[in-house]
């Protein structure tokens, strides 16, 4: 049976499965990893093309990465991807459930599709995603790290069923901390302004950079760096850490 990390090195050698791992914040994450030794499972659903792109940048950096595509609305594919990411290497260290979707569904028009899909990709999966590899996570005194929003906490008009998904995704951490205590690990990040939305104007992202007090935006560096900290942590469970460049202390 694999034993517990050694606490002075939790990271070298150890596999991690990151979803959404082809593009934006779960590519930053799978890299970061791949840097601290990590072995690497990347996740994506649709095209293959960004999920090779983030492996070859690991094994070209030195590192070990391996492939593997599922569509995570359904919960057999979700289950199939844990024991694929298992069985790989035997065992495996850390989930990292990163990938999610965020629509603009102004509360008129959204629609019941934009509602499912979201909290399919967004909440149900990262929940049975954890719940599959919750065993293989206490063999190996392994952790999950649950990529929230600071939607979770602040209330946006044009974007309701995503900040609602996130918020679940923040107590869902808080509450499965203490089911899968002491073995398992169980945190989030939060972010906030790291990548704009796509056709988001210069007077926008202006108006986002200076009213952040760290007078800036945020990148997908900085979402990474906050999951390995959490990885290693391994007396933080439980906790949503806000990368946001202090936005939640404006007032």
């Amino acid at each position: 049976m694999p034993q517990p990390p050694d606490v002075a090195d939790p990271l070298t050698g150890r596999v991690a499965l990151v979803t959404g791992a082809g593009r934006r914040v779960g590519r930053a994450i799978a890299l970061a990893l791949g840097a601290r030794g990590m072995q690497v499972v990347v996740h994506f659903n649709g095209s293959s093309d960004g999920a090779d792109e983030t492996a070859r940048m690991i094994t070209d950096a030195g590192g070990r990465a391996r492939v593997e595509q599922a569509d995570l609305t359904r919960l057999e594919s979700a289950h199939a991807l844990v024991d694929r990411a298992v069985q790989w290497r035997g065992t495996l260290a850390a989930l990292v459930n990163s990938a999610a979707i965020m629509l603009r569904t102004p509360v008129g028009e959204t629609t019941e599709s934009d509602w499912d899909t979201m909290f399919a990709i967004n909440v149900r999966a990262p929940y049975f995603l954890s719940q599959r590899a919750a065993q293989a996570l206490a063999d190996s005194g392994g952790a999950i790290v649950n990529i929230a929003d600071l939607a979770a906490f602040e209330s946006w008009p044009a974007y309701v069923p995503h900040g609602m998904t996130k918020a679940a995704v923040v107590q869902m951490t808080r509450a499965m901390a203490r089911a899968l205590a002491p073995k398992v690990r169980v945190n989030a990040v939060a972010p906030g302004v790291v990548l704009l939305p796509e056709g988001w104007s210069a007077e926008g992202a202006e108006h986002l950079r200076s009213t952040t007090p760290l007078q800036r935006l945020g990148s997908p560096e900085d979402v990474a760096q906050a999951v390995v900290f959490l990885l290693e942590a391994q007396y933080v469970t439980g906790e949503v850490i806000r990368v946001d460049g202090g936005r939640h202390i404006r007032s």
